[in-house]
C-alpha cells in the first residue's frame, strides 16, 4: 500500500511539473504574445509565481517520492534475502530529474527574481529578456521531463 501511494504522489507531482511546462509553453505564451510588454510581463510575472509555487511543492514530492520508492523497493529485496541493485533505467530518472530541479531552481530563484524586479520597476526590455531566459530554460526543462516520461514507458 506505501508503495502504491508513493507512485500517486511521484506520479501526480510529475504531471504538474511537466503539465504546466506543456501549458505554459504551447498555451499561454503564444495567447499572451499579442499583449503589449507591461500587461504581457505582469500577467506573466503572476502566473509564474503561482506556478513556481506549485512546481517546488511537485520538485520536492517528486524528489522525496523517488526516494522512498528506491529506498523500499531496496528494503523489500534485501527482506527476501536479495541484493538490490537500482535498474539502469531508474538511474537515467532520477540523474534527469536531479537535473530538472537544479534549473527549476535557477528559473525560480535567479531569473524569475530578475523578472520581477525588471515588472516592479517598470524596465520592460530587461523583463522581457529575463522572460526570453525563463522561456529558454523551461524548454529545456521540458525536453527533459519528456525524455525522463518516455525513459519511464520503456521499462
Amino acid at each position: 500500500m506505501l508503495f502504491i501511494g508513493l507512485k500517486l504522489i511521484h506520479l501526480f507531482s510529475i504531471i504538474v511539473w511537466v503539465g504546466g511546462m506543456i501549458f505554459a509553453h504551447v498555451c499561454l505564451r503564444p495567447a499572451v504574445a499579442q499583449l503589449e510588454p507591461p500587461l504581457r510581463l505582469r500577467l506573466m510575472q503572476d502566473v509564474l509565481s503561482r506556478f513556481f509555487n506549485a512546481v517546488l511543492w511537485a520538485s520536492c514530492l517528486t524528489i522525496a517520492s523517488g526516494l522512498g520508492l528506491v529506498a523500499l523497493t531496496s528494503i523489500t529485496v534485501k527482506q527476501l534475502g536479495g541484493t538490490f541493485q537500482m535498474p539502469l533505467n531508474w538511474t537515467v530518472m532520477a540523474t534527469i530529474g536531479l537535473a530538472m530541479l537544479a534549473i527549476f531552481l535557477h528559473i525560480r530563484f535567479v531569473m524569475f527574481k530578475r523578472l520581477t524586479q525588471a515588472v516592479a520597476q517598470q524596465q520592460w526590455a530587461n523583463g522581457a529578456a529575463a522572460m526570453n531566459a525563463i522561456r529558454q530554460l523551461v524548454s529545456t526543462n521540458l525536453l527533459l521531463g519528456i525524455i525522463t516520461v518516455i525513459v519511464a514507458l520503456l521499462t
